[in-house]
């Protein structure tokens, strides 16, 4: 068992590092502030429960600032704090190591499946 597996990093970052979904909205919220329809819109997959328990969390970690702008009707704006853009310049290699190789990876999944048939 790896020092990840038992220290810290079990019940500190990891959770945060490990789900798919947090990764997608740090990235997404990269460009700027968002609002929650535009960040479901923009993000493929996500329901809208799946969105809200994952901004919760994020905002709970530090990662994101949820505004609330006092208009009618309510506006609700979510942006990166300085730990989550730090966060994000960390997991950026690994976002474009995989928008670059999906392709390859993709063939190499179907070749993998092809054999197994």
């Amino acid at each position: 068992m790896s020092a990840a597996d038992s220290g810290p990093m079990r019940a500190g970052c990891r959770p945060i590092i490990e789900d798919k979904w947090s990764l997608v909205l740090v990235s997404t919220l990269g460009a700027g502030p968002l609002r929650f329809t535009e960040l479901r819109r923009r993000i493929d997959g996500i329901s809208q429960r799946m969105l809200t328990v994952t901004l919760r969390n994020l905002e709970r970690d530090g990662i994101l600032l949820r505004t609330v702008h006092n208009v009618m009707p309510p506006n609700i704006s979510y942006e990166l704090t300085p730990l989550g853009t730090s966060f994000l310049a960390a997991v950026r290699p690994m976002l474009d190591w995989g928008e670059a190789n999906l392709e390859l990876v993709e063939k190499a999944r179907a070749a993998h499946d092809a054999r197994d048939k």
